[in-house]
This record gives structure tokens, sequence and C-alpha cells, in this order.
């Protein structure tokens, strides 16, 4: 055992470890969810419900649909990730030497989240809003469709068009979206493995699909109607006196209140759980084989 913890003791590598394990498994992760994904998009642009949604891509645009934007999806995970769970293992462990090595308790699991979900999001909000314009130009009308072939070709056109900081257009909600997920996401799955495998006394399984479970409802109820605002924001467009509906979030947030109530904010709430329930599952599965097989290997 001595041996396998040898190459951990410095160096590079542990430092990038955490970032690089996140990124991957949650890029793996996004390649299974992408079409779920989109459907909610879809859902909160008011096509309808989820069997509407799903047949009228079907019939209108075929499978690949679907999977439009997957390049924008696996970007913004290489980018959002990689640095939300990667920051929040380095938070965790600095905050655990600082305890005296003992577990933390769940407010400062939560702060780690909140503040890891910040660091996050100020990388991924261009790839989230390149995403969000390609998932929802279909949606417009023939005129204002902007036709971004990928990822790449999204953040170039964005750039080209609208300026350098256009990128970061929306990061308010994005920002403050992505703190209350990571708060939910990341200090209730730290907290339920705890109890399920310390209190519990459940396998190594049970353990994180149990957690994966608990951690991905606590995510999705932290964050939809801020993901709801972020959306809003994002896919907006101008007038034909170059007016746009909303002056920012809180705004938005207003006469979203205003003209249809609070439930208003988990409009697709079933799909929007249904599809970071089985991410979030998915990130700490791929996660865990990752740091399986890393392990295997004496990394």
């Amino acid at each position: 055992m001595g041996d396998a913890k040898k190459p951990k003791s410095g160096g590079v590598w542990p430092t990038v470890k955490p970032f690089v394990n996140g990124g991957a498994s949650g890029m793996l992760a996004t390649c299974v969810i992408q079409p779920i994904d989109m459907i909610k998009v879809r859902i909160q642009l008011g096509q309808g419900s989820a069997a509407q949604v799903t047949k009228t891509m079907l019939r209108e645009e075929g499978i690949g649909a679907f999977y439009k934007g997957l390049s924008a999806g696996l970007l913004r995970q290489a980018t959002y990730t990689t640095a939300r769970l990667g920051s929040f293992r380095i938070l965790t462990a600095r905050a655990m030497q600082a305890n005296d090595g003992k577990p933390l308790p769940l407010y400062q699991k939560a702060l780690c989240g909140l503040t890891a979900g910040a660091i996050g999001a100020c990388f991924g909000s261009p790839a989230d809003l390149a995403l969000i314009r390609m998932q929802a130009d279909a949606t417009l009308p023939a005129a204002q469709r902007r036709h971004y072939t990928n990822a790449f070709h999204a953040l170039y056109r964005i750039v080209g068009d609208e300026g350098v900081l256009a990128l970061w257009k929306g990061a308010g909600p994005t920002v403050v979206r992505a703190m209350a997920l990571n708060m939910g996401m990341l200090a209730s799955y730290d907290q339920s493995v705890e109890l399920f495998r310390d209190s519990l006394g459940f396998g190594e399984g049970a353990t994180i699909m149990g957690a994966s479970t608990v951690s991905g409802f606590f995510a999705a109820a932290c964050s939809l109607p801020f993901d709801y605002v972020k959306t809003q924001i994002q896919k907006m467009q101008p007038d034909a006196e170059g007016k746009y509906p909303y002056t920012g979030s809180l705004d938005c947030a207003m006469k979203t209140l205003k003209a249809g109530g609070p439930f208003k904010f988990y409009t697709g709430f079933p799909v929007y759980c249904v599809r970071i329930a089985p991410h979030v599952m998915m990130t700490w599965i791929f996660l865990n084989q990752i740091q399986k097989y890393q392990k295997s290997l004496g990394l």
C-alpha cells in the first residue's frame, strides 16, 4: 500500500488529477444525456410536452436533432465540469486538513460546492452560451437562425458578430445557477456517501447509486429556477426596434413571476430532473470507475 501511494506524494499529477477525472466523467455522461437535455430546452422554450417535443423533432428534424449541440456540450463539460469537480475536491481536501482530518459538516460542504460552482461557471459560460444557442436555433424563425455548425463555429461567430465579452452574455445567472446546482449536487453527494456507507453500511455500488440519486434530486430542485432564467436570457432576440425583452436576470425573474407565478420557474421540472439525476449518477459512476482504473495502475 505504501508503494501505491508514493506517486501521489508530489509532482503535478496529484494536483491536476481531480480536474482531469472530473472533466472526463462529465464528458462521458454528456454523451448519454444529450438527447434528454435537448428535449428539456425545447420544453422551456414553449414547444409543448416531452412527448410532443420528441414527436415533432423526429418528424421534422430527424434523429440527428437530438444530438445537435453535442460538440458544445462536450466543450462545456471540458471546461465547466473540469473546473467545478476539480475545485470541489481541492477545496474539501484543504478544509479537511484545517479540520484535523475529520469529516466536514454539511454547511462547509455547501460552501465548497457554492465556490466550486462559481469557478466552474466562469470557465464554462462561453460553451454554455454556444450550447443554448445551438439547441434553440431550430425554434427561431428562418430569418433569425444563426446556423452554427459546431461549438467552435458558434464561438467564432459570437466573437465576430457581438464581441469577445458577448461570450459571457448571461454569465450572471449562469454563475448563480451553477452555485445553486453545485451546492445541491456536491454537498448532498458527499453527505449521502457518509450516511449510506458509514452509518447504514451499504456496499460500494449501492452507496454510489443511492448518493447519486439524492445528489441529482437536490441539484435539480435547487437549480431549475435559475436555469429557467438563464435560458431565457441567453436565447432572447431583439425586436424590430432593437430592444430586448429583458434588461437582465432580475427583470426576467420579476416578469416571469408576474406572468406565470412561482411555478413557472419549474416549467419542465420532470424532464429536467430526469436529465439531471442520470447525468449526476453517470458522472459519479464514471468518476468512480476512472479512479479505480487509475488506482490499479498506481496513479
